[in-house]
């Protein structure tokens, strides 16, 4: 079995905030398996069933980012899931908006909630998927602000890419998601 994790801040003034780009994705991916009802577990909002062929738990955390491990560890712990079995979809300010990158393992880059993850479960091998919101100004006003009008649809089109590799990984490994998704256009 799988985690799938979206980070992002509860409440709805957070809800379009650049810093919830975890849960747009997450929310994707039920859609598209057709998973609905998402319930208060583990403190955050879970959804179980299948995507891609794989048994997977679908996870907000809705204990705010800067402590969204919590959750995480208890999610894992109940369904007894290890790190390289969690898939930890995140906004990444130091990508262009719309970009997209998938990896497994590393440091949290200064992202809160990344950190939280790997103190709170104990290892950083997990994968991740990281999707580009750009930065501009200072970081924390800038994640904790909306998408702009003008940005919807290249974040609509990043949020289906998103979930794209979040089936690929569960389908085919993280190291052909890799392969697919972090390649740098050429000019």
């Amino acid at each position: 079995m799988w985690l799938v994790v979206g980070l992002g801040n509860p409440g709805r003034e957070y809800a379009q905030n650049r810093h919830n780009a975890g849960f747009l994705v997450v929310d994707e991916v039920a859609r598209r398996a057709r998973l609905d009802g998402f319930r208060a577990k583990f403190g955050g909002e879970i959804v179980s069933g299948e995507v891609a062929g794989q048994k997977v738990a679908l996870l907000k955390p809705m204990e705010f980012m800067n402590v969204s491990g919590r959750a995480v560890q208890r999610t894992a712990a109940f369904y007894q899931i290890e790190p390289k079995e969690m898939i930890v979809v995140h906004d990444e300010i130091d990508l262009p908006l719309g970009t997209l990158r998938v990896k497994v393992g590393g440091g949290h880059a200064g992202h809160n909630g990344v950190r939280s993850i790997i103190q709170d479960v104990g290892s950083p091998e997990f994968v991740r998927i990281r999707c580009g919101v750009g930065k501009r100004g200072q970081a924390a006003s800038h994640v904790l602000g909306d998408f702009a009008k003008g940005e919807r649809t290249e974040v609509d089109i990043m949020i289906q890419i998103a979930a794209d590799a979040v089936e690929d990984v569960l389908r085919r490994g993280p190291l052909l998601a890799m392969n697919k998704y972090n390649v740098k256009d050429k000019d």
